[in-house]
């Protein structure tokens, strides 16, 4: 294993935390360390194939999970601090514009680790609520699902031979969880 990348210009990341791998193989990463409200200058970053490094938002609070949209014209960012999901559109040149709140939720913590199906259902683990909440393409709560572990799921993952099992990872009590999608219930 080598180091990929150590920093962007002549500064150091704040602490990398979570990335996301486009289809041709762009890499999406979030800088989160320390930012919050108090200090809203989390980033996100996407690494070209080619090697460019690009930063697309200066300004996160406390920028963590991230996952494209099936088409990839959408990256979605969880921003624990500001307990949201934000949606950055891309323009044509790749560059956002119009950066926007996709949800806002609530909580000690907030939103952590995030997937999507192919029918655009944003999937987020919230870090101290249990549950993964699951929301429709235009916003829309629609589902929940709630940790028989503990109250820190953290991560989300989707696999299975028909791409129907959800994967969680809970981390108070360092299991790990799975849970059918076919059997999934509106909230």
């Amino acid at each position: 294993m080598s180091p990929l990348l150590r920093s962007r210009n002549s500064e150091s990341f704040r602490g990398c935390n979570d990335l996301h791998i486009a289809t041709g193989g762009d890499v999406y990463f979030t800088d989160q360390g320390q930012t919050g409200l108090h200090d809203p200058l989390g980033r996100v970053y996407r690494l070209t194939s080619s090697g460019r490094l690009d930063c697309l938002l200066n300004t996160g609070i406390s920028p963590n999970g991230l996952v494209l949209d099936p088409g990839e014209r959408v990256l979605f960012v969880a921003m624990t601090r500001d307990n949201a999901v934000w949606r950055l559109p891309f323009m044509k040149d790749g560059s956002v514009s119009k950066v926007g709140r996709f949800c806002t939720m609530f909580g000690a913590s907030g939103p952590d680790g995030m997937t999507m199906d192919q029918l655009g259902r944003l999937f987020v683990a919230h870090a101290s609520l249990g549950h993964v909440f699951v929301f429709a393409p235009n916003g829309e709560l629609i589902a929940r699902i709630k940790s028989c572990a503990g109250n820190s799921c953290t991560n989300v993952a989707i696999g299975g031979r028909n791409r129907n099992r959800l994967y969680i990872t809970e981390s108070a009590t360092g299991t790990i969880l799975v849970a059918n999608l076919d059997e999934l219930k509106a909230v």
